[in-house]
């Protein structure tokens, strides 16, 4: 298909004057004279070969093909703009995409990024949704996420161990003095880690199930550690997702008993980019971050 000339010229003139319902106020948008958008305009009508405008002598008025070119004619000139700024803001650097689960990137990785940012702004870091329940794919960088180490074709490198620690605010630990007094507490609980309170009570030297006196379920772990930090009820977490609230004060851990589960926190990712310039930037940083998460779980112990 040959495509037409596009008389970019003109078709500027003419959807600004259509804007403005003016010449003079398209050209002072457009940094010309008056007589040039005219002029631009007179020649698009001319290679159109119909009208745009109907000229009167205070106003300009849009013929019917001129109504009906200019909405197509603003939307193509806005895309066309949202696209150069897509392009003016590619770097021109490594690029780095990480599969993360969402709530390790929510409330772990994340909030450390402007210290991998600000040590390396050459490196684009782009965060994919990850995590246990989806498979790795091989356009990712790499990924952080728990299990034991075992997938075929990945080199795992261990980060730190999974571990479970009960968190709530402050104002809920002074009602609790041993563990027995979660039975007077509500439990927030995500269903398809439930066993999770399990492990821990199974740690904690208390019979599994315990009937608290309420349970208030959320469907991820995102949503149940924003309700812990409003006070809704206790929790047992993933220590990476709590560790930065639990330094700030804004949540505690009501007893010192933590449960270590046979699963680890690993970066993952495949033989062939073990050489890739952004992964050897951020391995170095992330191993760097991982230990002191691992003084974290020390100092709980």
């Amino acid at each position: 298909m040959v495509r037409r000339p596009a008389f970019l010229n003109g078709l500027r003139s003419f959807e600004a004057a259509a804007r403005h319902s003016s010449f003079t106020l398209a050209a002072k948008e457009l940094h010309v004279t008056q007589a040039a958008i005219s002029q631009q305009v007179r020649l698009l009508e001319k290679r159109l070969g119909f009208a745009l405008f109907q000229r009167h002598a205070n106003e300009l008025e849009l013929t019917e093909q001129g109504r009906a070119f200019h909405p197509g004619l603003t939307d193509a000139f806005n895309a066309i703009e949202r696209l150069t700024d897509q392009v003016a803001a590619m770097r021109s650097g490594p690029v780095l995409t990480a599969g993360i689960a969402p709530a390790f990137g929510m409330h772990w990785l994340i909030p450390r990024l402007p210290k991998f940012n600000r040590k390396h702004p050459e490196v684009e870091v782009r965060i994919a949704t990850g995590g246990a329940q989806r498979p790795l794919r091989d356009d990712w960088t790499c990924s952080v996420r728990r299990g034991v180490g075992d997938w075929p074709g990945y080199i795992g490198e261990e980060l730190f161990p999974a571990t479970l620690v009960p968190v709530c605010t402050p104002a809920l630990a002074k009602g609790l003095r041993h563990p027995s007094d979660l039975k007077n507490a509500n439990l927030i609980v995500v269903p398809h880690l439930r066993e999770q309170w399990a492990w821990w009570f199974e740690a904690a030297g208390l019979p599994a199930p315990i009937r608290p006196a309420g349970e208030v379920v959320f469907e991820n772990s995102p949503m149940a550690i924003m309700a812990v930090l409003d006070g809704v009820g206790v929790a047992v977490a993933q220590l990476p997702y709590v560790s930065d609230a639990l330094t700030s004060g804004r949540l505690v851990t009501p007893f010192p008993i933590v449960r270590k589960k046979y699963e680890s926190w690993y970066l993952v990712y495949r033989p062939v980019r073990q050489d890739d310039r952004a992964l050897l930037l951020f391995r170095d940083w992330l191993h760097g971050e991982a230990r002191l998460q691992r003084q974290e779980y020390e100092r709980l112990m």
